[in-house]
């Protein structure tokens, strides 16, 4: 079973930076495609940044330029380098990942990491 975990949200400073981290369980090769969401209170979760698991990626168009998601395979991690923070970041992070074969179809969710963007 595959078991994601998320973590080094924090409160940072506007146009400070901090960096996300998702660690998953398992073989590499029961992960296919990743990606970080946010969510805002009483909103539904939005896609941040994705990536393959052949590296290409994604950005929405709020965190282009300030976003970098980026994965280590061979260290069962995935990262969030997030840059020029600002107070509209603050969010619930959460760590995303689809299952390769054998496991096509499954969808795994991290706890949820906060970040708050603040002086």
């Amino acid at each position: 079973q595959v078991e994601l975990v998320d973590y080094g949200g924090g409160l940072v400073q506007p146009g400070g930076s901090l960096r996300l981290s998702c660690e998953y369980s398992g073989s590499i090769f029961n992960i296919g495609d990743m990606g970080w969401y946010r969510q805002f209170p009483g909103k539904e979760r939005e896609l941040v940044a994705s990536i393959t698991s052949g590296g290409s990626t994604d950005y929405a168009d709020s965190v282009k330029g300030r976003f970098t998601i980026s994965r280590d395979t061979y260290r069962n991690t995935m990262y969030l380098h997030m840059n020029s923070l600002r107070p509209e970041d603050t969010a619930v992070y959460y760590c995303n990942a689809e299952g390769a074969y054998p496991y096509l179809g499954m969808v795994y969710w991290g706890k949820g990491t906060l970040v708050t963007v603040s002086s």
